[in-house]
């Protein structure tokens, strides 16, 4: 999915996350200010945290994206 408007809500942010084919990055969460995109959650591996961050940064809109997803590894 490829978003090209400036103007995204947390929610329209939450709906790309949930296209996502990994589990893990469909149940993180997203907040958004006037020029912050917080990314929130725990995922199992870095490479999940770097999907999520990557599939969200054509949307920001020239906002910051403050990436607050904790690596927990699966035991």
């Amino acid at each position: 999915m490829s978003l090209t408007t400036l103007d995204f809500d947390s929610s329209t942010l939450s709906c790309v996350l949930r296209q996502s084919t990994y589990p893990d990055v469909r149940r993180l969460r997203v907040q958004v200010s006037e020029d912050t995109v917080i990314l929130s959650g725990i995922v199992p591996s870095f490479f999940l945290k770097q999907i999520a961050q990557e599939s969200l940064r054509s949307c920001l809109g020239g906002r910051r994206l403050i990436n607050k997803v904790v690596v927990v590894p699966a035991k």
